[in-house]
């Protein structure tokens, strides 16, 4: 008997490329038919087939707070009955450029855009324009987003210049990138003492959450920001994932590390659009109208999306929310630890903040190299097992997964007693 979920992906393939709207929603690295969501509360999902699910997915991070908050449900109809768009100023806008900057430690100045991408493309610009140079620096395995110059992985050396990833991208555009390996100091240093000179900027996701999660190694961040404040490069770190999630003021407040500028995205908008780039302000005062680096948005800074984003940062704020949330993913993680260990399965996992990491190899991986060691089609097999037992975690063996505010003890140990049986899997 066909089932709705499988009637709605079937409709969706006829006018949708794959039946989805963003890649990995389709199910193809783990197999099988993705489920179709239609409600979602606090810690839950609800899907076409009337089946619930514990959610360590999070819309991909942006609901900290858990699923249709009460208190930023309201905000959201407030501001929607007052307009949803004007393409003009507003004071909201106003209030979490002020809120932003108060909480990212190295923000003095913000624009809001619409998305992560959007963000990471114009910093990238900015850093560009300040500098008057054209090479950028990324990490592989740290994803930015889908513009040109960001699809761009390793050519037959760390040390190369890049080529395409992606099929539309010219590779001249590609040329201007290079790519190092994520957590090597030694490939920085070389770098830098070859091209410093050349290079506009770094971009690095400063924990590491889009090839599964992956810590930075002492010292690795802090050679990030010598080598660029001596070559005159601009850092950039992208805390679109990372920012309100693994600390109050992001990565960079946690290691006590201040880029030049951020980007931000996902829990600013509290489930809506939205994104940011910030940093410095002799900088940000290079951005047009005031300086000759073009950037606009027709949505930038949307009254629904901002009122949300608001109301987001106003409780995660809050005394304690941090370590509480940190505590409750460090839970999920020693459970899964210990479950693993009954099943006598090659299993670790680890966490930062409310984010985590489940790797079925002997140690959490340093390195993209280290995370295509992990074992994807136990992972597979352990996704869909989970998947059975009610626990929707990200269908990839290369994504972080994400803990909410509404997560507790009965989230928990539902969780467990999945993963009880699909280690066995």
């Amino acid at each position: 008997m066909t089932t709705r979920n499988e009637s709605l992906f079937e409709r969706a393939r006829e006018r949708i490329p794959a039946g989805v709207n963003s890649p990995v929603r389709a199910f193809r690295a783990v197999g099988g038919t993705p489920p179709f969501f239609e409600r979602a509360s606090g810690a839950w999902l609800l899907d076409a087939d009337g089946k619930r699910y514990v959610d360590y997915v999070g819309s991909w991070g942006p609901m900290v707070l858990g699923h249709t908050h009460p208190q930023v449900v309201e905000a959201v109809q407030a501001a929607a009955a007052m307009a949803l768009s004007f393409g003009a100023p507003t004071e909201s806008e106003i209030e979490l450029a002020e809120a932003i900057c108060r909480l990212v430690p190295s923000v003095e100045m913000v624009r809001l855009v619409s998305s992560g991408t959007e963000a990471t493309m114009s910093a990238i610009r900015l850093a560009r324009g300040h500098t008057g140079r054209s090479l950028i620096v990324k990490f592989e395995g740290c994803y930015h987003g889908h513009a040109d110059s960001l699809l761009v992985k390793a050519g037959s050396g760390a040390l190369t210049f890049g080529h395409p990833s992606s099929a539309g991208v010219p590779p001249e555009t590609a040329a201007h990138t290079l790519v190092l390996d994520f957590n090597d100091i030694a490939q920085v240093e070389t770098l830098f003492k070859e091209k410093g000179h050349q290079i506009a900027c770094v971009i690095v996701e400063p924990v590491a959450g889009n090839m599964n999660l992956v810590l930075p190694k002492a010292g690795f961040l802090e050679s990030l920001r010598e080598n660029c404040s001596r070559h005159g490069a601009v850092l950039i770190f992208d805390e679109v994932m990372t920012g309100f999630r693994v600390a109050l003021g992001g990565a960079q407040a946690r290691y006590g590390i201040k880029p030049d500028l951020t980007t931000l995205g996902k829990v600013i908008g509290g489930g809506l659009p939205v994104g940011a780039f910030g940093g410095k302000r002799d900088i940000m005062e290079k951005i047009a109208p005031l300086g000759p680096v073009y950037q606009a948005g027709t949505l930038s800074g949307n009254p629904v999306a901002v009122a949300a984003g608001l109301a987001t940062l106003k409780l995660v704020e809050e005394k304690d929310f941090q370590s509480k949330i940190e505590k409750t993913t460090r839970s999920l993680v020693d459970g899964l630890i210990e479950e693993a260990r009954k099943a006598k399965t090659v299993f670790c996992a680890q966490s930062i903040g409310s984010m985590f990491g489940l790797y079925f190899r002997a140690a959490p991986p340093t390195s993209f190299a280290e995370v295509m060691q992990c074992d994807k089609d136990r992972f597979n097999r352990f996704f869909h097992a989970m998947l059975e037992r009610g626990v929707y975690l990200a269908p990839s063996a290369y994504e972080a997964g994400f803990v909410s505010a509404a997560h507790g003890p009965t989230e928990i140990d539902a969780t467990l007693a999945a993963a009880r049986e699909a280690f066995k899997a």
